[in-house]
This record gives structure tokens, C-alpha cells and sequence, in this order.
């Protein structure tokens, strides 16, 4: 049997099949490589406030020496990964920017991060005086705004065909941003910094963050239902922290409490994380 490609041209069917097949694996690798920017570009949206509530949290003496550290740490994973999504980083498994929109929104990016960066490195090196705090307060969150533009790029790269799968892990992953946001913006009324505006930020973010969570499994007007057992299962685990980390929230910031929140914040990111790995290897 012969199959006739073009005009004056004929190939064997098994032929055309194993190039149908080659063709099919770039594809599936392709859209794998998708799922991998999505999912990264969403955790930098994470890291910029996760960074931002450590070093609120030296501010605040809580585990400051950790902290301290876990800041320097948070910092150097999110250029890592920045640089990863837009010249690849084979061992992150990140391909180059898909193309230069992309490209030209991280390079925003990268020129905020560079605003921001020595903040945190200041905070790393024991320096919480009200001016560093203040900025850091400030300009984490066009940093955070201009990664999501970033991460809806990704996502509009994905195509129809997989558009609603990539919605999900943009999502899901936000989500993971959203813990972090939340207990930053706790500890910025701790911390007397625009504490009107944070508690009213902190209302808005609790609420977006469990809106989302029903959501992602039992769907709304923009969320599919999940449908798979097991990342059914991991959401469940995420509602059980939830309950346990929401109601500290909206207690006195106590020493105990502070350290309370500093410590269940992490398990629910965690958890969180696991969840939106899921949904990238379903993809």
C-alpha cells in the first residue's frame, strides 16, 4: 500500500507512520516543556512574596538566623529560574522562551528583580531597618505582577487544544503564591506597615484562595472539576491545613501565634506544590 504525500511523491505506509509518530513525540515533548514553564514561571510568582515574608519575618524575630537564610536561598532560586525560562536550564528541565513576547516580558522581570534583589540581600545580612522593610513591602508586588504577565504568556501559549489543563496549573499554581502572600501581608500588619490596607489585602487574598481551592475540585465558572482520584485526594489534604491555617490569621499577632503561622504556612505551600506537580505530569 503506498500513501501519496504530495505531487510525484509516494511513501510506504510504514514510513508515514513512523514519521507520523516522530512528528506526534515532538508534539507530547513540546507540550511537556509547556507544562514545565507554566508550572516555574508560576512558582516565581511564589518565591517573590515567599522572599518578601521572610524577610518580614527576621523584622519580627522570628527565627531570624533561618530566616535570614531561607531568604538568601528563596532569592537565588528565583534568578536561577528566571534565567532558566528564558535561555532553558536543562537540569530545572526548562526549554528557551517559546518566543520573544515571552522573552520581552521576563526581561521586565529581570529588570525589577535586579531593583529588588539587593533588598533581600540586605535582609540577609541583618539589615531590617524601617526604610528596607518599607521598599520591600513596595516594590514586591510589581515584581509579582509583572511574573504573572509573564505566566499568562505561558499559558496562552499552550493552544486550544490544551487551554484548559494549562488554565489549571496556572491556577493551581497561583495558589501556592497566594499562602505566601497571605501570611506576608499578615506580618506587614505585625509590623505596623500600612496595616489597614494589608488587613483588607489579607481579606481579599483568604478569600481568592479558598474560592480557588473549590474550585480546582469541584469547579466553578472558570475551573474544571477535577477529576482524578488522586489529585482529588492531594486537594483534600490541602483543605484539611487550610482549615487549621486559616483561623490563625485572624488572631492577635502574639509572638506565639507569629511563630504558629511562620510554621503551618510551609505545610500548606507543600502540599499545595504537590498538587500542581499533579496536574503537570497529567498533562
Amino acid at each position: 500500500m503506498m500513501i501519496a504525500l504530495a505531487k510525484g511523491a509516494v511513501f510506504p505506509a510504514r514510513a508515514q507512520a513512523d514519521i507520523m509518530s516522530q512528528l506526534n513525540a515532538i508534539v507530547e515533548q513540546s507540550s511537556a516543556e509547556l507544562a514545565v514553564q507554566i508550572n516555574l514561571s508560576g512558582r516565581q510568582r511564589m518565591l517573590t512574596q515567599k522572599m518578601s515574608k521572610e524577610a518580614f519575618l527576621v523584622a519580627l524575630g522570628v527565627d531570624p538566623e533561618e530566616n535570614r537564610q531561607n531568604a538568601a536561598r528563596t532569592a537565588a532560586l528565583f534568578e536561577r529560574t528566571l534565567k532558566g525560562l528564558m535561555q532553558g536550564d536543562e537540569a530545572l528541565k526548562l526549554a528557551p522562551a517559546p518566543n520573544e513576547k515571552i522573552l520581552a516580558q521576563l526581561k521586565k522581570v529581570e529588570g525589577l528583580w535586579r531593583r529588588f534583589k539587593p533588598l533581600i540581600e540586605k535582609v540577609a545580612a541583618g539589615d531590617v531597618s524601617r526604610p528596607v522593610l518599607e521598599r520591600i513591602a513596595k516594590e514586591n508586588l510589581p515584581l509579582l505582577a509583572e511574573m504573572n504577565k509573564a505566566v499568562k504568556l505561558f499559558e496562552k501559549a499552550a493552544g486550544t487544544d490544551t487551554a484548559e489543563l494549562a488554565l489549571v496549573i496556572n491556577l493551581s499554581g497561583r495558589q501556592r503564591m497566594l499562602t505566601q502572600k497571605m501570611t506576608k501581608e499578615y506580618l506587614l500588619v505585625a509590623l505596623k506597615i500600612e496595616p489597614e490596607k494589608n488587613r483588607q489585602n489579607l481579606a481579599r487574598t483568604m478569600a481568592l484562595f479558598e474560592t480557588t481551592l473549590k474550585g480546582l475540585k469541584d469547579g466553578n465558572d472558570i475551573l474544571p472539576p477535577t477529576k482524578d482520584p488522586k489529585i482529588r485526594a492531594q486537594l483534600d489534604k490541602v483543605f484539611s491545613l487550610w482549615g487549621q491555617f486559616k483561623p490563625l490569621l485572624s488572631r492577635p499577632a502574639t509572638p506565639e501565634n507569629l511563630k504558629a503561622i511562620a510554621r503551618l504556612n510551609l505545610p500548606l505551600l507543600a502540599e499545595m506544590n504537590r498538587a500542581v506537580k499533579m496536574y503537570e505530569e497529567s498533562w
